[in-house]
């Protein structure tokens, strides 16, 4: 009976001795030696963190995704994701999991917003559901284009990728046409099907969470165009006209920040690929009924051909 009442005695010493530890650790806030950390959770710098998206550019492919996110950058309280991540539309991608995406994010303070941009996200199907299930209140921008400029702007760029890679393509004409008429099922027309990828969107967000930004604006005159995204965002107005200004070789606006200017690569502003007269009427004659119900979507129109 004796040696029962000792033992008992030793664990009741041992486990308030565990428990005094525990309590130690609790109040200086730091962890056991035997816990452990997320490899996905990079230790903070200067405080910062990576940080899920508050907002997300989701198109539209060559409608000036990446003029919005360099001059949103200008912001003080915005940091944005430097590369598309493609986490959302890739499956590679999406199968690493959150922690992943969260770790192609820039290091924020709280009172940042982060934002990523990948405008392949308009077109992939899959991709409302999966944003609204990683932030429902997420804010989505989409910026757009006169939807003929944009097919023309999106072979440009496979062109001149396929030529620097010394691989033969097709004229835009043979791709665009089929026996003299349009080709419905050529790929880049059909990313400029506005109403239809934004269908999808507005099945699984509000409308009021999806802000349409007007890119041949945005290109004449960025300031304006700005100021809509801001409020959108819910950011204090910092961005002004001086941040901007026009650069006549380069022929559209530079971004000018602490004495420091910005310009976008040389890939922006590439001249187009050719088009005869006839079959860009063709093409802007094929766009006149999706625009209409785009515009009725959106609830404003844009002055398109």
């Amino acid at each position: 009976m004796l040696w029962t009442l000792l033992l008992a005695l030793l664990v009741l010493v041992l486990l308030q001795t565990q428990l005094s530890m525990c309590l130690r650790e609790l109040r200086s806030g730091s962890p056991s030696p035997h816990s452990s950390s997320s490899a996905s959770s990079p230790a903070p710098q200067n405080g910062t963190l990576q940080r899920l998206p508050g907002a997300i550019i989701i198109g539209v492919r060559k409608g000036g995704t990446r003029a919005l996110l360099e001059m949103l950058n200008l912001h003080p309280d915005v940091e944005v994701a430097k590369a598309e991540v493609h986490y959302f539309n890739v499956e590679e991608h999406f199968h690493r999991g959150l922690s992943w995406y969260r770790s192609q994010m820039p290091f924020t303070l709280p009172s940042q917003l982060t934002v990523e941009k990948t405008p392949g996200y308009f077109s992939a199907p899959l991709a409302p559901a999966r944003v609204w299930d990683m932030n429902p209140a997420v804010r989505l921008l989409l910026i757009v284009r006169d939807p003929a400029e944009r097919v023309v702007s999106d072979y440009t760029q496979v062109l001149h990728n396929r030529l620097t890679r010394h691989k033969p393509y097709q004229p835009l004409e043979e791709l665009l046409l089929q026996k003299g008429h349009i080709n419905p099922k050529y790929k880049a027309l059909q990313r400029s099907l506005y109403h239809q990828h934004l269908s999808r969107w507005l099945e699984v967000f509000p409308r009021d969470q999806i802000h349409v930004v007007d890119g041949d604006a945005l290109i004449r005159d960025p300031f304006p165009e700005l100021k809509k995204a801001e409020r959108f965002l819910l950011l204090p107005p910092k961005i002004n006209p001086s941040n901007f200004y026009y650069n006549t070789t380069k022929g559209f606006y530079c971004m000018l920040t602490a004495g420091h200017d910005k310009c976008l690569d040389e890939s922006k502003g590439r001249p187009h690929a050719p088009l005869s007269v006839q079959a860009f009427k063709q093409l802007c004659h094929y766009f006149r009924k999706p625009n209409k119900l785009f515009f009725e979507m959106v609830g404003r129109s844009f002055s398109w051909c």
